[in-house]
């Protein structure tokens, strides 16, 4: 009998654009909860602040215990269409590194359900309210001065480089 508070394999999907102290205390939280966790970076060329692959690699270097993987697409995003939904679906699981799972999919966000619902995995809601870390991703780049302590060094000197000049 598996340990109801242990996952095989977890997964969280995101933009993280840019990634925050509220993502990291996310990624934490489910590393603890999982035998093995990846972090998929969702990326659109016409939608990225940040590249990308410098969000993974900030994750990467926060987080070695976690596999992350930039995931590059095109897809609009519109939970109430379900070919869309399939699309999605599909992306995720292609590039999904394991033979099982996910076995739960964590998010801060109610379309977690949804994600792991399509992945037949468990949805686990990590701090909805955002109370532990009180930010959003919207909340850096909309005034990205006065959010620079909810931001790890590395991103906080990549923001005064690109953002505050």
């Amino acid at each position: 009998m598996r340990d109801e508070s242990r996952f095989s394999t977890g997964l969280i999907v995101g933009r993280f654009d840019p990634p925050h102290l509220g993502h990291s205390h996310m990624i934490e939280w489910a590393s603890e909860r999982t035998d093995r966790l990846v972090v998929y970076v969702n990326s659109s060329f016409s939608r990225d602040t940040v590249p990308g692959e410098l969000r993974a690699t900030w994750l990467a270097e926060a987080h070695p215990a976690v596999e992350v993987r930039v995931v590059r697409h095109t897809l609009a995003t519109d939970w109430n269409d379900e070919d869309l939904w399939s699309r999605w679906i599909a992306l995720f699981r292609d590039h999904w590194p394991h033979e099982a799972g996910p076995h739960a999919v964590f998010s801060s966000d109610a379309y977690v359900s949804g994600i792991a619902d399509r992945l037949d995995a468990e949805a686990v809601t990590v701090d909805p309210d955002r109370m532990t870390v009180p930010i959003s991703a919207t909340q850096i780049r909309d005034d990205p001065a006065a959010h620079l302590d909810k931001v790890a060094p590395s991103v906080r000197q990549w923001i005064e480089s690109n953002w505050l000049v």
